[in-house]
């Protein structure tokens, strides 16, 4: 049974930090792209990161890119997102994804075939 559990995720003041974790489980994600995606109330799921599986190629939502990095370990299957100078519009649940897609960023849902269950991060002004 395929797993990706994501960790980290709570409570923070704009300008603080947070890391994201992503633990997947069941099967080789050997070539995966693993992403971060976001869901705020009301919205629809958005794209925030993605990492190739050497970990050569990032790709960020323009509105992240230089306070969020994401990065991956793969001996332990495991994908991060470093969330720094955090605002209130970062307020959303976090989704991680695995998909073996192969185009430019990979920044669309359906490019990805599992998913976490999600976790809240909360950012107060």
């Amino acid at each position: 049974q395929v797993q990706l559990v994501e960790s980290g995720g709570g409570m923070v003041q704009a300008g603080g930090s947070l890391r994201l974790s992503c633990a997947a489980s069941g099967r080789t994600f050997s070539g995966y792209v693993m992403a971060w995606f976001r869901q705020a109330p009301g919205k629809e799921r958005a794209f925030v990161a993605s990492i190739t599986w050497s970990g050569g190629r990032t790709y960020y939502l323009g509105s992240v890119k230089g306070r969020f990095t994401i990065s991956r370990d793969n001996p332990k299957d495991t994908v991060y997102l470093q969330m720094n100078s955090l605002k209130s519009e970062d307020t959303a649940v976090y989704y991680c994804a695995a998909g073996l897609c192969s185009g430019y960023g990979c920044g669309d849902f359906t490019d990805y075939e599992y998913w976490g269950q999600g976790t809240q991060v909360t950012v107060s002004s």
